[in-house]
């Protein structure tokens, strides 16, 4: 077997392994002795069928198997005899015929590409300064609140007058487009409330001024994106039966509102709600804490990063942004930017992104911090419960995917690491108000940075 670097630049590294054929032949016939008592061909006794006769018979398909474990020592003789401390898996490309080499006609000839683990230095946390937005829940916030809960949990009267914009409307309806039913497009006593954005683009409208007992067609154009490709930019007539017009009883913040969400009380509704405000506030602080805490270890660190897992990353984000804009019926060019612009912007996230993951992964390793077994098993379970009925599935999918239990592991050990420098960071407090502590961490940012 030889081993030739061929590249060693940065954090890559390439080789050029050859393993000659006369190698390969000499496992195959081990193997072939190897199974020789074993084998139970006609013609032959027991365990006395000469190798030759063997290797005619299982030589290539046992070669296929020798080249595969051959592909996998040499790879790791690679690593260790180099002493490398690769980022994930070597990635191997084979050189030449393949065939030729099952066939025993040719040497086995391959490289392999290495991304290596940067080697950095880490910042002492403790001496991170971090600034927490804060803000004071007050009693218009808890009134806010109620109030919502109030119109969320609204009663509606029948009005016996024609149909309004805020009022409910109880209508059968049959859709078509050119003439034919569709699927999904019939209902039966569906409840509808005007005004509300529900249905398609301009069917609410034109229900107002209808009433019980009517029946309209109701002209309206699927949106380009609708998400049943066969409707998606159609025309369609829907014929609606109008069955009962019901108008909006008065909002009343009240011990009947309590009643109705089971609270005996509105003192008791009041203090639920006082208790998930404030856990709402403190999810908002905690999010620009993050964002903080990511933003200063950014800055303090700057190493190379693995081709591999950079481009990687890349792609994932890539796919997703154009995945978006075909949705929206959109092209780049429609963000302002060129194709080269932003895929630099997004290449700048990728890399954000693996940095401080490599940053994050480190501070955990060295200090301990690591998901266990049953914080895994409540982070499965809490996402079994978003699909009813398929719990069982949801827990047996999981139990058989090594990347979707990382994909559940890996922002559990993120905030976990979060939350330790945290505990040792400088942090400071900076009151503001409700709506600054609800907005995205980057506007906030620059809204505080220019008062």
């Amino acid at each position: 077997m030889q081993i030739t670097e061929t590249v060693s630049e940065g954090l890559r590294r390439e080789y050029r392994i050859v393993v000659p054929m006369g190698d390969l032949d000499a496992k195959v016939t081990a193997r072939l002795e190897e199974m020789k008592p074993k084998v139970h061909l006609k013609g032959f006794r027991p365990g006395k069928a000469p190798v030759s006769f063997l290797k005619k018979q299982f030589g290539k398909s046992m070669m296929g198997e020798v080249v595969e474990e051959v592909v996998n020592e040499a790879s790791k003789k690679a690593i260790e005899d180099n002493s490398l401390k690769p980022a994930f898996a070597p990635q191997v490309e084979p050189m030449g015929e393949l065939e030729k080499v099952v066939d025993g006609k040719a040497d086995l000839e391959f490289t392999i590409k290495v991304d290596l683990m940067p080697d950095f230095e880490l910042t002492d946390v403790a001496k991170l300064k971090i600034e927490r937005l804060t803000a004071e829940v007050t009693d218009a916030d808890i009134d806010e609140a109620l109030r919502r809960i109030a119109e969320q949990s609204r009663t509606y009267s029948p009005s016996g007058e024609a149909a309004k914009l805020d009022d409910m409307v109880t209508i059968d309806f049959i859709g078509r487009v050119d003439g034919e039913e569709f699927a999904g497009g019939k209902a039966d006593d569906f409840n509808l409330t005007l005004g509300s954005g529900q249905l398609i683009p301009g069917f609410e409208e034109q229900l107002v001024g209808a009433k019980t007992g009517d029946v309209r067609d109701v002209n309206v154009t699927f949106p380009a994106d609708y998400p049943q490709g066969s409707l998606a930019g159609k025309d369609a007539v829907f014929a609606v039966t109008l069955k009962e017009v019901k108008s909006p009883d008065p909002i009343a913040v009240d011990d009947e509102l309590a009643k109705r969400l089971g609270i005996d009380t509105l003192g008791q509704l009041k203090d639920r709600v006082r208790e998930q405000v404030k856990l709402d506030f403190a999810r908002a602080s905690r999010t620009h804490l993050k964002r903080r805490i990511l933003d200063a270890l950014d800055g303090k660190h700057s190493f190379p990063l693995p081709p591999a897992m950079v481009e990687g990353e890349f792609n994932g984000i890539w796919s997703q942004v154009e995945a978006e804009l075909k949705r929206e019926g959109k092209t780049v060019e429609d963000e302002g930017k060129s194709e080269d612009e932003l895929k630099k912007e997004y290449r700048d996230i990728a890399e954000r992104r693996v940095r401080l993951g490599l940053v994050l992964a480190r501070l955990g390793e060295q200090n301990g911090l690591n998901v266990a077994a049953d914080e895994m098993q409540r982070a499965i379970a809490q996402r079994a419960r978003q699909f009813p009925g398929q719990e069982q599935q949801v827990f047996e999918f999981y139990s058989k995917n090594p990347q979707a239990q990382a994909e559940i592991r890996a922002p559990i050990f993120e905030d976990k690491v979060v939350d330790f420098i945290a505990e040792l960071a400088e942090v400071t407090e900076r009151k503001v108000d409700r709506e600054t502590l609800f907005m995205d961490p980057d506007e906030a940012a620059e809204k505080l940075k220019s008062a």
